[in-house]
């Protein structure tokens, strides 16, 4: 029998899973070395985008235990191994991109993780770099019992993938403002996984006023609703181009956006996805932005009146397209609405006939928080980038 050509060997391969490859690398050594080859991971990531495959949903359940569910198949959950440990504290996945998670813990530590490869690195600490409020607030909020009362911050976390560098960035932008504005202090900085370090760059030209929040990821950007002014009462989506590293606004559609009760916005097969639901909880509509910044490019792509979907339940979240386009993944959250018999789950939304088909999926949670990650090889030290050049 013939020896089949390494590039059919290497085309076989990028078609598998990561699960199969991570076997397979202990079939022979030059399995093992094309497998581990950077030009290989590319290729195999790049497979699995353009075919919507070896995607897994992730579940984060009492904000500590992590379940992944495979989107190929969405038949049963398996349980993931964090890198933080044990311990019973609040962790959230602050981004998503390549296969690589950015998680934050209770206590701000960050760490980067591949749950297909199981590898972790935890990111190098990095202080706010305050500036220093006048002497009076110093000492009025010396003398309070609870100085946080007077000295509010934001955290705003954002991760994803910059192809012209082709390097990984974590932003994290910080604002803390005192009594009657007296004291303002706002940060950007961003981390680096090729070069593994901080740097700060220049201070975003709006406002945040949530304690803390993700961005996502859409056309090599990062996305977050923030304020334009202090007094502004009305969120507008800002990007921040990770190749450029510049921020600008982004128009939302003209669809009635001050009548609804909940704006959800997020990525959905990489175009920008907002969810519009209304007060009286008969009306969802979902809006994609079919060419990036555009206004006019914004189209409705689902629009139900009472929907039969989400019963009791106004959280309607769009997650994924279906492999030929034609269904929409919908993830329908009642862990807010306090209807205790009632348990957080998927239904198949049919584009076509606009008929729904719930998701049956073994091992679920009664409740949780839920994102969309690839499975991929992508490696996580710094070496291992440069390597690639």
């Amino acid at each position: 029998m013939g020896t089949i050509p390494h590039e059919i060997t290497i085309d076989i391969l990028g078609r598998l899973s990561v699960k199969d490859l991570l076997r397979f690398k202990c079939v022979s050594k030059p399995w093992c070395s094309s497998i581990e080859d950077p030009y290989f991971i590319k290729l195999h990531l790049s497979h699995s985008l353009k075919t919507n495959t070896n995607h897994s949903l992730i579940l984060r359940h009492r904000e500590y235990h992590f379940f992944s569910v495979n989107c190929d198949s969405l038949e049963t959950t398996h349980i993931l191994n964090h890198p933080f440990g044990e311990p019973k504290k609040s962790i959230q996945i602050l981004g998503s991109c390549n296969g690589l998670l950015a998680l934050v813990n209770h206590n701000d530590s960050i760490f980067l993780w591949n749950p297909s490869t199981r590898e972790s690195q935890v990111l190098t600490s990095n202080e706010i770099e305050f500036a220093s409020p006048s002497p009076w607030i110093w000492f009025y909020v010396s003398q309070c019992s609870s100085p946080s009362i007077y000295i509010a911050r934001s955290t705003y976390y954002g991760f994803g993938y910059d192809p012209i560098s082709d390097d990984y960035k974590l932003v994290r932008m910080v604002q803390s403002c005192g009594l009657d504005d007296e004291y303002f202090h706002s940060e950007a900085k961003v981390y680096s996984l090729r070069s593994n370090c901080w740097r700060r760059i220049k201070d975003v030209c709006f406002y945040l006023k949530f304690s803390r929040e993700f961005g996502f990821l859409a056309n090599n950007a990062l996305h977050w609703m923030v304020f334009r002014t202090p007094e502004s009462r009305n969120k507008e989506l800002v990007g921040f181009d990770l190749g450029s590293e510049e921020f600008r606004f982004l128009e939302l559609p003209d669809c009635c956006l001050d009548e609804a009760f909940l704006i959800d916005i997020k990525a959905m097969g990489g175009d920008i996805c907002l969810t519009a639901t209304f007060r009286d909880f008969s009306n969802v509509d979902v809006w994609i932005m079919k060419e990036y910044g555009v206004k006019e490019s914004w189209i409705k792509l689902i629009s139900c009146y009472q929907p039969e979907f989400i019963p009791d339940s106004p959280f309607a979240v769009p997650l994924a397209v279906s492999k030929n386009g034609d269904k929409v993944l919908l993830f329908i959250a009642y862990k807010w609405c306090n209807w205790g018999s009632r348990s957080d789950n998927f239904v198949w939304y049919d584009l076509g006939s606009q008929r729904v088909e719930k998701v049956e999926i073994r091992g679920l949670p009664a409740s949780f928080d839920v994102d969309l990650y690839v499975d991929s090889l992508v490696p996580l030290n710094s070496n291992a980038l440069n390597d690639q050049q």
